[in-house]
């Protein structure tokens, strides 16, 4: 059911790269120094306009790389934040490439609040990192990550892909090995997805290399098992944290109060949980999108109009929907499915208003039918092999059109 009091999660999307990854279907640019200057600007207005309604406990910058904004546009963003009284969220997470990662810039950032860092490491073998088109090297992610702990950071992600073109099971292997041992406190690791309009798929479509599903099966059996291992808890298809803090406290406790899921690691990213489990945020910045007040926006996947837009006085809104209830629960269900701990029954009914056991129980049942699923007293979850095929089983609980 929509919130009814201020917006507790904010993601700001910044649209700008050294070079397109030929993976990637984001919205995103090559940066220009005065495009970029304006992007600042318009931001900051659009951050005004919603700032009323707006208490974030997390705030995350995703891209693009926000990383490659300069000392001078951070501190103009942060002092814009902390005048709108958007400042001080328990998680704050900025996405980094490790080729824009300077002592200054770390130490500028977690001075003025935020506390958990996303690097976009995506692979350790020099020849794949240029298959996917990154800008920098295996010895950047070395020395960027020690950057980030000497400026105080005491919550780092390290994002990896697995079933890249030509990156073997070995390779896959030792990439594991040599990224567990840094001991981050999360790792995110997700497939490679050939979307349109990218460079990978054109190469896929082109025949210039096939999809091997067996070996993208044993590898992602491999990170399961390593990062286990390695003492990170699968909280979700792709997600793996510790509970423990660096003092060894755990964390655990205040997450838990947020999300009514005690199977959720502390070090859990508390930002995309809210996602999965059907919480409302603001999205700023070009191509973002919002879920307000049971309302879906979506902003203006071009740079320059959606500066226009704000420049005018007008909020740079797209396109805007709002769902029929029982597909928004659908929706819901199906989202939260990716999470290993699925849905527990209450849980879903106090975030949607329906109950998963009337609705959808033919479907959970088909699932638990064939191996996917399993239903308990108070839950439905996917199974280990449910998990791998998660989109799949997503799309039996979608209910389109659905009044």
């Amino acid at each position: 059911m929509p919130a009814t009091g201020p917006i507790t999660s904010l993601y700001v999307h910044v649209p700008f790269c050294a070079q397109k990854c030929s993976y990637c279907a984001f919205y995103s640019e090559a940066s220009s120094g005065e495009l970029v200057n304006r992007y600042v600007e318009a931001l900051i207005r659009e951050m005004e306009m919603v700032a009323g309604d707006l208490r974030p406990a997390t705030i995350f910058f995703g891209g693009g790389t926000p990383s490659l904004l300069n000392l001078k546009q951070w501190q103009r963003i942060f002092g814009a934040m902390e005048k709108a009284n958007l400042s001080g969220a328990k998680e704050w997470t900025v996405e980094c490439n490790p080729a824009t990662v300077s002592l200054d810039k770390a130490r500028l950032l977690r001075d003025h609040g935020v506390n958990r860092i996303s690097m976009g490491v995506q692979s350790l073998d020099e020849a794949l990192l240029d298959r996917l088109g990154r800008v920098h090297s295996r010895q950047m992610v070395f020395k960027s990550y020690d950057i980030l702990r000497r400026a105080g950071f005491d919550n780092v992600n390290l994002d990896l892909m697995f079933a890249i073109p030509g990156q073997t099971l070995d390779v896959w292997r030792a990439t594991l090995r040599e990224a567990l041992a840094l001991g981050s406190e999360h790792l995110s690791s997700y497939e490679v997805i050939y979307e349109e309009d990218t460079a990978l798929y054109a190469q896929l479509q082109a025949g210039e290399f096939a999809v091997d599903e067996e070996l993208a099966c044993a590898m992602y059996g491999e990170l399961v098992a390593q990062a286990t291992q390695a003492g990170l808890e699968q909280y979700e298809i792709a997600n793996f944290a510790r509970d423990r803090s660096a003092d060894g406290s755990s964390a655990r406790t205040e997450l838990c109060s947020r999300v009514v899921a005690p199977e959720i690691p502390g070090r859990a990213c508390r930002h995309n949980v809210n996602y999965w489990r059907g919480g409302s945020f603001y999205g700023l910045g070009p191509s973002a999108t919002s879920y307000v007040h049971g309302v879906r926006t979506k902003n203006w996947s071009n740079t320059k109009m959606y500066c226009d837009q704000l420049e005018q006085g007008r909020r740079p809104v797209e396109s805007r929907e709002e769902l029929p209830a029982l597909a928004r629960a659908g929706e819901t269900a199906a989202f939260g499915l990716r999470m290993v701990a699925g849905w527990p029954f209450e849980t879903f009914r106090a975030t949607t208003g329906h109950d998963l056991r009337n609705e959808w129980a033919d479907d959970m049942q088909q699932l638990s039918q064939q191996g996917w699923g399993q239903i308990t007293s108070d839950r439905f979850r996917l199974t280990s092999q449910g998990l791998r095929f998660a989109d799949s089983a997503a799309e039996l609980f979608l209910r389109a059109g659905a009044a």
